[in-house]
């Protein structure tokens, strides 16, 4: 004998005629819900977060402030040149996990956006008689505290906090790939000036040989001029390993060809230099912080909410009052903890912006003292260079040693050499500082 099935009147028209009477029931209760005075804040349901929500700039000014910001960054790298093109390729080739990440945040606070409609869901019990009684289930919050309202702005919060990290992982990218451009650069200048120094060593040294043949200078100093011709050889070969070092770097991050690359572009920081990304996820992670605060807080007070069935009976609708978290002793001061978080937030905040003003501070002194010490540099080795001619002359009049030449020689060159990385180490600072702000690649491109 074939069993009825308890199925089949919910197909019949009278039947789904009260499950519609039903889901407008509840859907005309969900208005209360929405009218409730619920904490202020960004609201998931406001025209600001569905514009975040859907990634889209709204028509209004009320987009997230966030969100705005990073869009609204423009690059400090010119249109052309070696950075463009080394920032094109890596970024071109770049592997990350943050656009993933934000998609997921966006697709999660667009559900969220829609928590305060009715949840429609079917119910299977079985009789007393062995029979499957079917019936579907509309439920829907009423009053809670605040609890679906906090629930949206934390997925709101999410998607700034993702785009955030978007934002920083595209500038480190980019800073990572012009990082390794610049010390090839440095290290390729400075093994020019090592190898200048060599050849003027070694020419040093062949008269130093002749002086040893003809009993004019002893062995003692021929293995001093030959160890400081050793090293200074070390020393160019050393800047050559760290310049291949640092153009393999490159070439992993990008399939472009940049071997042809020559000269470094002009970097004008603005003044002011906008926020940097780690205050800005900071204030991000703190609108967070305070949504779930709330959530938590919303789980420790009552709610309010209506649910109908529908089965094959008329439908049944009614009123549920009940508390997510149960009561207990230590709910006073969990209840003060959630008040706490958002001191805390907001002490995070605080503290993030201080270090960072701190660090730029620090960053652009060393920029100063830089500046200040190529100059200053620039004109000693000029002034060397100058007495080195003056000293040569008086050696070969005889006034002056081989070994004195050598001495001044060996100091010059040394000077020149560090002297010849000091813009380039203005440029790696300069960029550190453009990384840090989120101004190495356009917002509105991201």
């Amino acid at each position: 004998m074939t069993r009825k099935s308890s199925f089949a009147p919910l197909l019949r028209a009278s039947t789904v005629a009260r499950m519609s009477a039903a889901a407008l029931i509840a859907t005309g209760l969900s208005g209360c819900m929405e009218g409730t005075p619920f904490p202020s804040g960004r609201s998931a349901f406001s025209p600001a977060t569905a514009s975040l929500v859907a990634g889209k700039p709204g028509t209004t000014a009320e987009t997230s402030a966030i969100i705005a910001d990073l869009s609204g960054r423009v690059s400090v790298l010119p249109a052309s040149g070696p950075y463009a093109q080394v920032a094109d390729a890596v970024l071109r080739d770049a592997k990350g996990t943050a656009k993933a990440e934000l998609r997921v945040a966006r697709l999660t606070a667009q559900a969220k956006s829609k928590n305060w409609l009715p949840q429609i869901g079917p119910s299977l019990s079985l009789t007393r008689l062995g029979d499957l009684a079917a019936e579907l289930l509309i439920s829907q919050t009423l009053w809670d505290n605040g609890a679906k309202r906090a629930e949206r702005e934390a997925a709101a919060a999410d998607v700034e906090v993702a785009a955030v990290s978007l934002s920083t992982e595209m500038n480190d990218t980019v800073a990572e790939g012009l990082k390794a451009y610049v010390n090839a650069l440095k290290a390729r200048e400075q093994a020019e000036v090592a190898d200048r120094s060599v050849a003027k060593l070694n020419d040093f040294n062949e008269i130093m040989k002749i002086r040893v043949e003809g009993g004019l200078s002893d062995g003692t100093e021929a293995r001093v001029l030959s160890q400081k011709l050793s090293e200074m050889q070390a020393t160019a070969q050393a800047d050559r390993d760290t310049a291949q070092a640092a153009m393999t770097q490159l070439g992993s991050m990008t399939s472009a060809p940049l071997d042809g690359l020559v000269g470094m572009s002009d970097l004008a920081l603005p003044e002011p230099l906008p926020g940097s990304l780690a205050v800005s996820k900071s204030r991000a992670e703190a609108e967070r912080a305070e949504a779930e605060a709330q959530i938590s807080r919303a789980g420790n007070l009552p709610k309010i909410g209506a649910e109908a069935s529908v089965g094959t009976d008329a439908p049944d609708v009614g009123l549920t009052v009940g508390i997510d978290q149960m009561l207990g002793f230590g709910t006073k001061a969990q209840l003060e903890a959630v008040a706490a978080t958002r001191e805390a937030a907001a002490a995070r905040v605080a503290r993030t912006e201080q270090s960072d003003t701190q660090d730029i501070a620090a960053l652009r002194a060393k920029i100063a003292a830089l500046e200040a010490k190529e100059a200053r540099d620039g004109a000693v080795v000029a002034e060397t260079g100058a007495g080195l001619e003056m000293f040569t002359e008086q050696y070969k009049m005889g006034r002056r040693t081989l070994m004195d030449l050598v001495s001044l020689y060996e100091s010059y060159a040394q000077m020149a050499h560090a002297q010849a990385g000091l813009k380039y180490d203005i440029a790696l600072i300069k960029l550190e500082i453009a990384r840090k702000h989120g101004i190495l690649v356009d917002g509105g491109t991201i």
